[in-house]
């Protein structure tokens, strides 16, 4: 589960282009020499899904193993994230609307239409809510649940099973001792032959 990139953009209704406000990124998995070109394509990808989705929307997208999830909101402020397909699109969305409210917390909307440029932007807490949504059952309650379901689950797999094999085995001390029990009857009865037959004699 990855999770590669983060991305806000503000789509102006009066402009045609998006605007990329800030972005973070966790390309350690690609070799040094790719890492700029990856980030290019995350980069125009991104813009151009937030240009072509309607306001209020979200959709993903898949590109090989890779997924791009968008959001954007209706007052325009949009986040882009790349992740592999193990991590899910439930989370993704989840990740994308709580980093544009903290983001609108930090940044003023009156100040979105101004930046221009990344540097423009003086908001500086994306690297640190990258690092924390690679994992998300640390930064997602819900996932931490189903993830303990999930091991609930297997334990109670495994303990069914157990359970079934000792019944299987049970089974086969039943069927063992009903057959030493046939032959304790049939040596019984033959004991008591011999006996008759002494007692006789």
């Amino acid at each position: 589960m990855k999770l590669f990139s983060i991305l806000v953009f503000y789509k102006d209704p009066n402009a045609t282009e998006a605007t990329l406000l800030k972005a973070a990124y966790e390309l350690s998995s690609f070799t040094f020499f790719k890492r700029s070109s990856v980030q290019d394509f995350m980069n125009f990808t991104g813009k151009l899904l937030v240009e072509r989705s309607a306001v209020g929307t979200r959709a993903s997208v898949t590109e090989q193993e890779y997924w791009l999830h968008t959001y954007v909101r209706a007052d325009g402020l949009s986040g882009v994230c790349v992740t592999d397909n193990e991590y899910q699109q439930r989370v993704a969305f989840t990740m994308l609307s709580r980093v544009l409210d903290e983001f609108a917390t930090r940044v003023h909307s009156s100040q979105w239409p101004k930046i221009k440029t990344e540097k423009d932007c003086l908001y500086d807490g994306l690297p640190a809510l990258l690092a924390k949504w690679q994992t998300p059952s640390e930064a997602d309650p819900m996932t931490r649940v189903q993830e303990q379901v999930e091991e609930t689950k297997i334990v109670m797999h495994e303990t069914i099973q157990a359970v079934l094999d000792r019944g299987e085995k049970l089974d086969d001390l039943v069927k063992k001792s009903e057959t030493l029990s046939d032959q304790s009857k049939m040596f019984y009865t033959s004991a008591r032959k011999m006996n008759k037959c002494c007692n006789y004699v």
